[in-house]
């Protein structure tokens, strides 16, 4: 029998939560951070921008699309008497600590709810204010503009922040073309808030919403070949890669060793390439999917059910906390190592020490990689042996044994 590993000395405290105090309108308000969310560490301008510049009526209703970590919501609450407030966000991580500052602050966390956009909330839902901490990518940010507009009443006000890396200068522009107008209300260290007002029932481009994709209910079809199998999968705008299978997975894929009934963990699946492929593989052993964004699970979900995979499920999870009690033969993974436009290195070490933790002792983790990022070391440090799988011009395969 092979001897159980030793607990690798490299530890994180990647799963403690932070506390930051910040000020708003000369009241301290308790946010909850941790690594993996965005601008974690530091102060997020574009937050406090809306926090302190957008202006809430009292009795209104108020909506925050892509809420991070809470703090404007927790202020229109506070501060400013909204009636009502909802937070959506497709980062489990996000919405844990929106529900957390909401409970710092007093207030219930039960209006913090996972998913992207409006779609968690329903069609009957109306708001006075739609506040967005823009996304990165346009698509994603022209779904949350379209919920939106769909959203407020007349008369009603969406606000937008983020800073000028991100994009929020075209943001503005976006956000022009649907609402015929905008006003810029502060400024700061390479930020801004800008606001437009819902004057007419009809945007004034159209044409933004003609991709289908804007659509909660619309997938992307996906076929891609990997591995040597065929695999119909789907996509939605914001996960990773989502028009194409990237190169670094379809790498993995190639070099990939599931063995038939081996227990596997596709750990930051996306879109679930590597994951079906394994499911394929292992036959009648136990495959779990997991990912931080809630509309790569709804993709898997809908990849599974119609590829007729029973040995898969899909889970939303914090790296792997949704698996934390389960223990697997294999765990595949190309982890993310930006958060919004920052390198995080904080979230690709604790997927290699999250690996060793869920798995069997003799148990092989199996990572690709841009060659540039310095794993190997991390690998080493965790399970004390590693080994180069593939040594590539852009990617590497990296592999070891707990």
């Amino acid at each position: 029998m092979r001897p159980v590993a030793a607990t690798p000395t490299r530890t994180s405290d990647y799963h403690v939560w932070r506390t930051r105090s910040v000020s708003v309108g000369g009241r301290n308000f308790q946010v909850a951070t941790k690594p993996g969310l965005l601008n974690h560490g530091r102060d997020d301008v574009a937050m406090r921008l809306l926090a302190e510049k957008v202006a809430v009526a009292p009795s209104s209703t108020v909506a925050h699309l892509n809420c991070g970590s809470g703090l404007f919501g927790a202020v229109a609450c506070i501060s400013r008497g909204a009636a009502k407030v909802v937070l959506t966000d497709r980062s489990i991580v996000a919405v844990e600590a929106a529900k957390r500052t909401f409970a710092m602050n007093g207030l219930s966390p039960d209006s913090v709810i996972l998913g992207h956009g409006s779609a968690p909330l329903g069609p009957e839902t109306w708001a006075d204010v739609v506040a967005i901490r823009i996304p990165t990518e346009k698509i994603a940010l022209l779904h949350l503009l379209a919920d939106a507009f769909e959203m407020l009443n007349l008369g009603g006000q969406c606000c937008i922040a983020g800073a000028t890396t991100e994009g929020i200068k075209s943001a503005a522009g976006l956000l022009e073309a649907r609402f015929r107008n905008t006003t810029v209300l502060g400024t700061d260290s390479g930020h801004r808030a800008v606001m437009a007002i819902k004057r007419h029932h009809e945007p004034r481009d159209a044409s933004l919403l003609d991709d289908e994709a804007l659509r909660h209910d619309s997938f992307r079809p996906l076929d891609v070949a990997i591995g040597g199998s065929a695999l119909h999968l789907f996509s939605r705008p914001g996960v990773f890669s989502w028009d194409h299978l990237d190169d670094a997975t379809r790498i993995l894929g190639d070099v990939l060793d599931v063995r038939p009934d081996d227990d596997v963990l596709d750990l930051g699946c996306g879109s679930g390439a590597l994951g079906m492929l394994a499911a394929r593989r292992s036959g009648t052993g136990r495959v779990r999917l997991v990912d931080v964004d809630s509309e790569a699970i709804r993709c898997v979900d809908r990849a599974i059910g119609t590829m007729h995979i029973t040995n898969a499920t899909a889970l939303c999870s914090d790296v792997a906390d949704a698996v934390r009690d389960e223990r697997f033969d294999v765990v595949i993974t190309n982890p993310p190592f930006h958060v919004g436009k920052s390198t995080d290195l904080d979230v690709p070490s604790q997927f290699i020490l999250d690996a060793w933790q869920v798995l069997k002792p003799g148990g092989r983790l199996m990572l690709v990689a841009n060659r540039t990022l310095p794993y190997e070391r991390l690998v080493q440090a965790t399970f004390g042996n590693l080994t180069t799988v593939h040594d590539g011009a852009r990617f590497k395969v990296l592999a070891a044994r707990r």
